[in-house]
């Protein structure tokens, strides 16, 4: 299935986890600018929060809006997670509702 650039699946308290292969990339590449946004928060239980002022994030600090869909401020060097993220695959993602037969 095609993304339809909706962006929910960023905006679902799924703030994107970087794994050491990602960090690794980030650091080769020079981007401190994505390094730095990783060292602001931190995982507290299920929920991804600020650490300057405990907030509790609900977005992916890189998606963007443009003009009538989402994109990703960092896509060609996004996270594991969100290049292995499948349309479709998950429940909260319209395209899986979308495939699921309706009674």
């Amino acid at each position: 299935m095609e993304c339809n650039r909706c962006g929910i699946c960023c905006l679902a308290n799924m703030i994107p986890e970087a794994c050491e292969e990602d960090l690794e990339r980030w650091r080769r590449e020079g981007r401190d600018d994505i390094l730095e946004k990783y060292s602001w928060a931190a995982w507290a239980g299920d929920r991804l929060v600020a650490l300057d002022d405990g907030h509790h994030l609900h977005s992916c600090p890189y998606l963007v809006w443009e003009e009538d869909h989402t994109a990703c401020a960092i896509y060609e060097t996004r996270p594991k997670v969100c290049r292995d993220f499948v349309p479709g695959s998950s429940e909260i993602c319209p395209l899986c509702r979308k495939k699921t037969p309706q009674p």
